[in-house]
């Protein structure tokens, strides 16, 4: 398995590439991974917020407390880490759907890190062909807002054990 990397936004000067660090600890700036929670708390909130558009530091966020690599990231949301990085400099905000699959996989981790205790063992399960999504890799299915709301619905079973 490849080398988690972390990104390190914070420490970024203006046309500077981001730092990238070896992620030794997932999810070592919880407060940050939880000041994105009111924006996805429910539907309502998700579109509104989806709609304005995250500013595109979520998504470096996101591939820091997720433990993804950046080839994971850019699979799942179909745009460079290089891409991404310029948005932040110019202070630019994502569009809405790119920003909903943002926070519908912010919420993912969120319950996935609930139902694991780390986001590494959420990680890992997503490495993992699971039974209830027809024994594929719940990663695999990330691409897709569909998908994300089946990985959900599979969590939603492991939590209360209807694993049938």
């Amino acid at each position: 398995m490849a080398a988690k990397q972390k990104i390190t936004p914070a420490k970024v000067k203006k046309n500077a590439p981001y730092i990238v660090e070896h992620a030794a600890n997932l999810l070592a700036e919880p407060e940050v991974f939880y000041s994105y929670r009111p924006a996805y708390i429910d539907d309502i909130s998700l579109l509104t917020r989806s709609k304005k558009g995250l500013n595109a530091k979520a998504a470096l966020d996101f591939l820091s407390l997720s433990g993804f690599t950046q080839d994971e990231f850019q699979e799942t949301f179909k745009t460079t880490v290089k891409t991404i990085q310029n948005h932040v400099t110019r202070e630019l905000t994502l569009d809405a759907a790119l920003s909903e699959k943002l926070l519908k996989s912010f919420a993912l981790f969120d319950k996935g890190v609930e139902i694991f205790g780390t986001a590494n063992a959420f990680h890992q399960w997503l490495n993992t062909p699971a039974y209830g999504l027809g024994k594929q890799l719940p990663f695999d299915l990330m691409d897709t807002i569909t998908g994300i709301q089946l990985i959900t619905e599979e969590l939603t079973r492991i939590e209360f054990g209807d694993l049938a």
